[in-house]
């Protein structure tokens, strides 16, 4: 008997990318869209535009529903879940490996697929959504992370028979976390000061230490020992050009991921009994824009 299909839910910034490598790669892959995306992308193909893997022109499969016993990566944006968790649980999917930003999608995720294996994991990448059919991958790395219990998986066997940068260990709060703590200081920053992360970090240095210790005293809370100084270190040496998706939604003014990255802290800080003064400022200012 033949594998489940790996099925490319939310065909956007991360999962285009990944569904192009993964069909390049010879793996049974298709992906999931709504109707005319659907068709734009079975008429145009999907372009792919990085440095990191080489233009290409991909013409994979694609569907407009979750196929039955599916093997799912769930790529979405965190504003797009709620409206994809019923055709997810109808397809009784064999594994669920999740790329979600925050650390709140776990639960419905596992509500809606009671049977299948459930994986939070995370995507460390700068890519772009310029059309429905054209994505460019700016950054020169694309590096997944996935948890313990999930490295005997279809998916992250397809992912690294494949090529791709994957790295498996560590449990899911761990996993989610590790690109949090490092996310959501990125993406306030940027989109409050509306400018690149070298120059954000760097505007005012004091909201910036503010910030990380916020943000390192959540996760330590949670569980996940954070430092702040370390934090700032290693932001310090990400491509100082560097854009974020939620910078990018806000200025455009499309539905953005504030909630799912700002919000998620603000509410674990609560619950935790940990301050969170000055991530709620800065997700309350974003907001009112």
């Amino acid at each position: 008997m033949s594998d489940p299909v790996i099925a490319v839910l939310g065909v956007g910034a991360v999962g285009a990318v990944l569904a192009a490598q993964l069909h390049r790669a010879g793996i049974d892959v298709v992906a999931v869209a709504r109707p005319d995306t659907a068709e734009l992308i079975r008429t145009q193909g999907l372009t792919i535009r990085s440095h990191h893997f080489g233009d290409t022109v991909c013409r994979l499969p694609v569907v407009t529903s979750v196929p039955a016993g599916a093997r799912v990566i769930v790529a979405t944006k965190a504003t797009a879940l709620h409206g994809v968790l019923a055709a997810l649980g109808a397809a009784g999917p064999t594994e669920v490996v999740t790329l979600l930003n925050g650390i709140e999608h776990m639960a419905p995720i596992r509500a809606n697929a009671p049977t299948a294996l459930v994986a939070g994991a995370s995507v460390a990448v700068e890519s772009t959504r310029l059309s429905p059919t054209v994505i460019e991958h700016k950054s020169p790395f694309f590096r997944l992370t996935v948890p313990g219990t999930a490295a005997e998986s279809g998916i992250v066997r397809a992912w690294t028979a494949a090529g791709l940068d994957v790295t498996v260990g560590g449990t899911e709060q761990e996993v989610l976390w590790a690109k949090l703590r490092f996310l959501a200081p990125m993406a306030l920053l940027t989109s409050f000061w509306r400018l690149p992360l070298g120059p954000a970090l760097e505007h005012e240095p004091a909201l910036t230490a503010a910030l990380l210790a916020d943000v390192a005293a959540i996760a330590s809370g949670d569980g996940v020992p954070t430092d702040a100084e370390q934090l700032a270190r290693a932001l310090a040496k990400l491509p100082p050009g560097m854009r974020s998706s939620l910078q990018n939604d806000l200025d455009a003014g499309v539905p953005s991921e504030l909630d799912a990255i700002g919000g998620a802290l603000v509410r674990r800080g609560g619950s935790l009994g940990v301050s969170t003064e000055t991530v709620q400022r800065l997700v309350t200012q974003l907001a009112e824009r």
